[in-house]
């Protein structure tokens, strides 16, 4: 739901050396006066001879890592030539995987080349840099310069971010005046990334804009009446060069920045596209109210139409774009605009299903989105970013004990969406209009192609769409790609945030540039191109440790059999048995926990990387397998079936997989989550009978492909939920947004008996 705001040259500056400073040896120390942190004339002085200390030791065995640390010492010790030839060997060495990585770093590139001519031949910087400029970007075609512009038109809210990520990197430096390797090199790169950006800012917007004035036609603000009387904003870009009638790609959105929907468009025209950015109504040029969801379909259908009808069309359009303009896709084609004939939905959520609650629990970071979307025209950063207030009303509500939707009152600003969206908590008539429903799947005779990731917190929605698609209309052209990326590499590929997940070290085969695969697609829909390689069968994953990709016709034929793994009895160490054969049928492992106690307001949650040493295991149970013998690959869906008894009509709970590893680091696998009373249907709640034994089955929304190693466990960690950041469910029977703290009564008490297992997809 929450926009991935891709800023790619902070991903540039991060991305490939996120590993770089746990390589360097880290004994060495560099010593900076204090008073630096507080001093830009001192710190600009000191900065060069730090950066040439480093550059005199610091290797990295990894080449791209280096090279990609190493022009960055360069450019701060003022070595421009020696940074510029660093910067063409790191292009060089850019992955060749199933879909090559683009590494963009032209803003780097710029700034390096204007530097030498400043240095070289007596100019000023702003002198300098036009000359650069048209010597490095403006001599591009136009595909490398609408790449190259997506890190040099960069928005307003980057420096700031920038400047922020400094301070930090200089706060050390306030208790002591040495810093060993690593903290030298964040600074180092926090100072690179500042210091070039803050000299390019100035001149840049023009030089953009000239060169996007030769090569582009370019409307802007153009008003799209709807049949009920609303309007929708657009931009729409072509090459001056193209034919008279395009096809049309068109990203609908309610991010109406115009600095990446510009990009965005370029970038479309750069392909020979007419390159066309909507806005949701109440976004852009449009007068009326912008309300999230609800009129989305509509307005882009009605787009579409208008677009058909110009004399630039040639009566096709495929969208595109991630979350919610996912979403806009899936919203569009159920109101099926005839020129509607292709998509490429990416990490896409689904409302209702995935967003802004799942399996019936609502998120509470949710809650401040729509005051990022519906504040003014555009968007708005400052709540978005304002993280210490929505800390502070979650751990007020926390300790208070209020009702959910009591939220508002206690941050002290209205937000009725949000309190629309709790008066629905089943997945009802109003979440059901939004996209398409059941059959209605049956009629989309489009091509699609879905991107997510392992990782991605909108796998949900994505996979939704994928299976409703297969299962309504079995003929159905539409692909997956999905590997171990989150939501934003989910939707731009490792191009966008490097060789590293979460303390993951991604495998070569992983890494992958979706914007460049964007464009094999609508090739291959529109101009007769190959279909891309990739796509070699419907369903198409990433075996993480395996380091190959692996093609299905089906999410089902990603495993060669499923293995049952019953929920079983503790063991002497207090970790329950997880195994194949199943305990006896009354026997149970039990959980009882307070749901009125508030201790954990603070706690500090242990884990949370990929790979981590660390689980997370407070008031749960924790279910461990007997080491493989063999190696086994988890690809697929896992699916349960629990034997539940609870002394309440209803509990929210959580079962989260990894792979203990022979060296016993835990490897995150796949979780599902759900409402006790959602469990099968989130249409309707069926509440629970207080102590009585109940059947809940159930398949999990997010798949997984992973090869576990000889001698590695798998590990089940099941919790009944209560916490600061989401609904809390008492258990009354009553509307849970309407449940306080005096309807916990006595402590749940939730046994899980032997015939509860969990069916892993597996494979030799």
């Amino acid at each position: 739901m929450l926009r991935s705001i891709i800023l790619m040259s902070a991903i540039a500056a991060v991305g490939l050396c996120g590993s770089a400073a746990r390589a360097a040896e880290t004994a060495a120390s560099y010593a900076l006066p204090a008073i630096v942190a507080d001093d830009a004339k001192r710190l600009d002085a000191a900065m060069p001879s730090l950066a040439r200390q480093l550059l005199a030791d610091y290797r990295d065995p990894d080449r791209s890592r280096d090279l990609n640390q190493r022009f960055r010492l360069q450019l701060v010790a003022g070595d421009y030539a020696a940074a510029e030839r660093s910067l063409d060997e790191l292009a060089a060495t850019a992955t060749q995987g199933p879909v090559p990585v683009r590494l963009n770093l032209a803003q780097y590139r710029l700034y390096a080349r204007a530097k030498a001519l400043q240095a070289g031949q007596g100019l000023s910087f702003e002198q300098a840099l036009p000359r650069a400029f048209a010597e490095s970007i403006a001599t591009m075609d136009d595909r490398s310069a609408a790449v190259a512009m997506r890190v040099l038109n960069f928005e307003t809210a980057e420096q700031p971010r920038q400047q922020r990520a400094m301070a930090d990197a200089l706060a050390p430096l306030h208790k002591q005046p040495t810093l060993d390797r690593n903290a030298a090199l964040a600074l180092l790169r926090s100072y690179q990334v500042e210091r070039s950006y803050a000299a390019l800012a100035p001149q840049l917007p023009a030089l953009i804009a000239a060169d996007d004035a030769r090569r582009y036609l370019i409307q802007r603000d153009v008003a799209v009446t709807t049949p009920d009387g609303a309007t929708v904003c657009a931009l729409i870009v072509r090459q001056r060069s193209a034919p008279e009638r395009l096809p049309t790609l068109l990203n609908f959105t309610i991010y109406a920045d115009p600095v990446p929907t510009l990009n965005e468009a370029r970038r479309s025209a750069s392909h020979g596209y007419a390159g066309v950015i909507g806005n949701s109504r109440g976004k852009g040029c449009s007068p009326d109210r912008p309300t999230p969801y609800e009129h989305d379909g509509d307005d882009a259908a009605a787009l579409i139409d208008w677009i058909a009808a110009q004399p630039w069309s040639d009566g096709r359009v495929g969208m595109y774009g991630g979350s919610y303009e996912g979403f806009t896709q899936w919203a569009t084609a159920k109101r099926r605009p005839k020129a509607l004939k292709a998509l490429m939905p990416s990490v896409t959520g689904a409302p209702g299903l995935d967003v802004p609650m799942e399996g019936g629990i609502f998120y509470g970071f949710q809650y401040y989105w729509p005051f990022y979307v519906t504040n003014n025209r555009q968007v708005d950063n400052a709540p978005l970013q304002d993280y210490p207030r929505w800390n502070r009303m979650h751990r007020q509500w926390y300790l208070s004990g209020r009702p959910y939707r009591e939220l508002p009152q206690i941050d002290g600003t209205p937000n009725p969406l949000y309190l629309r969206w709790l008066s629905h908590p089943d997945y009802d008539a109003y979440w059901q209009s939004m996209i398409p429903y059941r059959d209605e799947f049956a009629a989309l005779d489009l091509k699609v192609l879905t991107t997510t990731g392992y990782y991605d917190g909108a796998q949900i929605g994505a996979l939704y769409y994928l299976r409703q698609h297969h299962r309504y209309r079995p003929q159905a052209e539409h692909y997956l790609v999905i590997g171990p990326y989150n939501h934003v590499s989910g939707q731009r590929g490792t191009v966008a945030t490097g060789t590293e997940l979460r303390g993951y070290t991604l495998d070569p085969q992983a890494q992958i540039d979706l914007g460049e695969l964007r464009y094999q697609w609508f090739d291959y829909v529109f101009k007769g191109a190959p279909k891309p390689a990739l796509l070699a069968d419907r369903i198409n994953y990433q075996v993480m440790g395996a380091n190959e990709w692996k093609h299905a016709p089906s999410l089902a034929a990603m495993a060669q059999r499923r293995q049952r793994f019953y929920l079983g009895a503790a063991g002497s160490d207090g970790r329950n048995a997880f195994a194949a054969l199943a305990p006896a049928a009354d026997s149970y492992a039990e959980q009882t926990i307070d749901l009125r106690d508030r201790r954990d307001a603070d706690r500090i949650v242990p884990g949370g990387g990929i790979v981590d040493r660390e689980l997370d295991t407070a008031e749960s149970l924790v279910f461990v397998s007997e080491p493989f013998k063999e190696a086994e690959e988890f690809s697929g869906l896992f699916s349960g079936r629990l034997e539940v008894e609870t002394n309440k009509r209803d509990f929210d709970f959580n079962i989260s997989l990894y792979e203990q590893l022979p060296d016993q680091r835990y490897f995150e696998l796949s979780r599902y989550q759900s409402r006790a009373s959602y469990v099968g249907d989130v249409s309707r709640r069926q509440l629970l009978q207080p102590d009585h034994r109940t059947v809940l089955d159930f398949e999990a929304g997010r798949a997984t492909s992973k090869r576990m190693q000889p001698g590695s466990r798998l590990v089940a960690v099941v919790s009944v939920l209560r916490n600061p950041q989401q609904e809390i469910n008492y258990g009354s029977g009553k509307a849970v947004a309407g449940e306080s703290i005096a309807d916990a009564g006595e402590p749940v008490r939730v046994r899980w008996y032997g015939g509860s297992y969990l069916e892993i997809p597996l494979s030799r």
